[in-house]
């Protein structure tokens, strides 16, 4: 494949991610009146954990290396799988409106960029507009689902704000100290550790999985496409990108999330979404915006170390 087919390639990986990744609530609505949250989670962490490694075992692909590399990535599955989905789950399935859920995960890129700034690391007055902005068109895109489900009581914020934290910590934490490996075999070691979290929760829940066609391809799409697609993608991206412009890409989730629930469920656009949205993307193009060429040259440096 020449450089410029795989520059191509890492260039659509954010656009890709965005897309998949907000599907994560469409698939919620499909799963949530069939199956307890922690026991759907525990089920598609297994069933993911199947799908890799029979793809590791023909592809021969390398296991994490030094040893102390699975004890990182454990630590990165149990934040960013068990915590921010378990969290988000818990929390709508508990009542909490899903605008509102949106909204608290949402602050992770505002998050990053006050902690790497309070660690030394330069944030430029630029990708703080632009953490503003797309902050502001969240707050847009989500506002008319303000209201919806039940009360935000003290545990249903407690949730979510523990999902906001994992997903947070988690993308740090494996900026900081998980090395490059391969992402199947990282995946598989992330995965487990969030099932061996999630079990003795699922098996505490009360509530049985009532198994059906929405529940059926609720799962498949989360295995197949949310997992081993989003879940792959996001352990790239913060692999090769900056930690606030790899967050900032969430910010583009909801208005998404709107879109594809439009095209799905008909749900209404209106203006206030619209402009949402155009403001939301506006803030993420000033924090991930760079010189394409120096971008580009140094991914694909990355890609043949």
């Amino acid at each position: 494949m020449s450089e410029r087919s795989d520059a191509a390639l890492i260039r659509a990986m954010p656009a890709v991610f965005v897309l998949i990744w907000s599907t994560g609530f469409i698939v919620a609505r499909y799963a949530m009146p069939y199956a307890p949250p922690m026991k759907f989670l525990a089920l598609r962490y297994a069933l993911s954990i199947l799908c890799f490694l029979p793809w590791i075992a023909l592809s021969g692909v390398a296991w994490p290396r030094p040893r102390a590399q699975w004890g990182h990535l454990a630590v990165t599955g149990v934040l960013m799988h068990a915590c921010y989905l378990g969290g988000v789950w818990a929390a709508v399935k508990a009542g909490m409106g899903s605008g509102l859920a949106a909204l608290i995960v949402g602050l992770q890129p505002v998050l990053t960029g006050l902690w790497l700034s309070a660690t030394g690391r330069v944030i430029t007055p630029r990708q703080w507009l632009g953490l503003s902005l797309g902050f502001g068109g969240l707050v847009m895109v989500v506002s008319r689902k303000f209201g919806q489900g039940g009360e935000a009581d003290l545990w249903n914020l407690s949730l979510a704000a523990g999902a906001l934290l994992g997903i947070t910590l988690g993308t740090l934490y494996q900026k900081r100290f998980v090395a490059t490996c391969d992402v199947r075999s990282a995946n598989v070691v992330q995965l487990a550790a969030a099932f061996l979290v999630t079990l003795p929760l699922a098996l505490a829940e009360s509530g049985a999985v009532i198994w059906n066609a929405e529940l059926a391809l609720a799962m498949a799409w989360s295995v197949l496409a949310l997992t081993l697609g989003g879940s792959s993608l996001l352990y790239l991206l913060i692999q090769r990108g900056a930690a606030t412009s790899v967050t900032s890409l969430m910010y583009l989730v909801p208005p998404m999330t709107a879109l594809l629930a439009f095209s799905l469920f008909d749900e209404a656009i209106t203006l206030m979404t619209l402009g949402g949205t155009a403001i939301t993307a506006l803030g993420v193009a000033l924090v991930v915006r760079q010189s394409p060429t120096a971008a580009d040259h140094d991914l694909l440096q990355k890609e043949r170390r």
